[in-house]
């Protein structure tokens, strides 16, 4: 959706939240390009954004395919192809679960990767605050957590009472 205004007969109204998609998707992307820059020049091979993107969906314990395909609106088979490359790349393993179900894990490898990304995220806390100061950034948190709040709010009314 475009932030800007069509020339047609259709009243595009403008919006902050509209803005706020857009800035908050921008940021983001722009943190994970920054991590997986600095991750590469620490010598962490093939990451990049796409692949932290799936990484930042695994939870540090034993992880299963298709909560993963849920988690991040994709399917199965993308996630299985994902896994397959991490794992070759030496930050996920897999075991036999029940059924043709797999077990996906980190590695001790890919522990030590999800450790420097946090370390790095630390880091750019530090710029943040240069730039915001502590009290602004710790506000920004707070207002996209009760943004948050209301969003889940709205998606749990019944479809009759939107």
């Amino acid at each position: 959706m475009s932030t800007k205004l069509t020339s047609g007969d259709n009243a595009m109204l403008d919006s902050n939240t509209l803005k706020l998609v857009f800035a908050s998707a921008t940021v983001n992307e722009m943190i994970t390009q920054y991590l997986a820059m600095m991750l590469d020049k620490k010598g962490y091979q093939l990451i990049s954004v796409s692949r932290l993107q799936f990484l930042s969906a695994l939870d540090c314990g034993v992880n299963i395919g298709s909560d993963i395909a849920r988690k991040l609106n994709i399917s199965r088979q993308m996630v299985a192809k994902s896994v397959k490359e991490l794992c070759e790349a030496g930050y996920l393993q897999q075991q036999a679960g029940v059924g043709r179900q797999k077990l996906i894990m980190f590695t001790p490898l890919g522990e030590q990767l999800i450790a420097q990304a946090r370390a790095l995220l630390a880091d750019l806390d530090q710029v943040f605050q240069q730039q915001l100061s502590y009290n602004s950034l710790v506000e920004t948190l707070s207002h996209l957590d009760n943004m948050q709040t209301a969003m889940s709010e709205l998606l749990a009314l019944p479809s009759n009472d939107k």
